[in-house]
């Protein structure tokens, strides 16, 4: 790789840590190449991606980034999952390295909030975006629903009282 390619790969790195909602930094020795196209395929479904960059690379675009602490994750084969969800990228890993004990989860950050296993794993617990704005939806959604129930019931109540009533009188 030469100097150019570093310089752009550096940049993209950046750009990465900048605008990601979540990184997390994995050990992936052992890992197939089976095993990690899996992985891929299944942060790409999440709206996340994966990343195995040298580390002193990643350690160079990390200066002066929100999340500058990470750097300290970066030793031995590292791979970087992340997403603009800031529980995604989370989720995905947590979820893989209990199905697959070669991926080993570091830690990460979260904005300029550093994060180690234990919060990775916290993050990885809390609801998706997608997951919250259903559930504010159905909140939303379930009083109109309410008010329209009450408006409508006194018309069904009148329609069935008017109905036993003209029936009566029929007989």
């Amino acid at each position: 790789m030469d100097r150019a390619q570093k310089e752009k790969l550096v940049d993209e790195l950046g750009q990465i840590f900048e605008s990601s909602g979540v990184v997390v930094v994995s050990h992936y020795e052992g890992i197939t190449v089976a095993e990690m196209q899996d992985l891929r395929a299944r942060m790409r479904e999440a709206g996340g991606s994966v990343r195995v960059a040298k580390n002193r690379l990643a350690k160079i675009a990390l200066e002066g980034k929100p999340c500058e602490s990470i750097a300290t994750y970066l030793t031995g084969m590292t791979v970087l999952a992340y997403s603009e969800d800031p529980v995604a990228a989370a989720k995905v890993v947590n979820d893989y390295a209990k199905d697959n004990e070669k991926l080993v989860i570091l830690g990460g950050a979260m904005g300029d909030s550093a994060l180690d296993v234990a919060g990775v794993k916290a993050v990885a617990a809390m609801p998706s975006r997608e997951e919250l704005i259903a559930s504010i939806v159905g909140c939303i959604g379930a009083p109109a629903s309410n008010i329209a129930g009450a408006i409508g019931a006194p018309a069904s109540n009148l329609a069935s009282i008017l109905s036993t009533i003209e029936e009566k009188a029929a007989a």
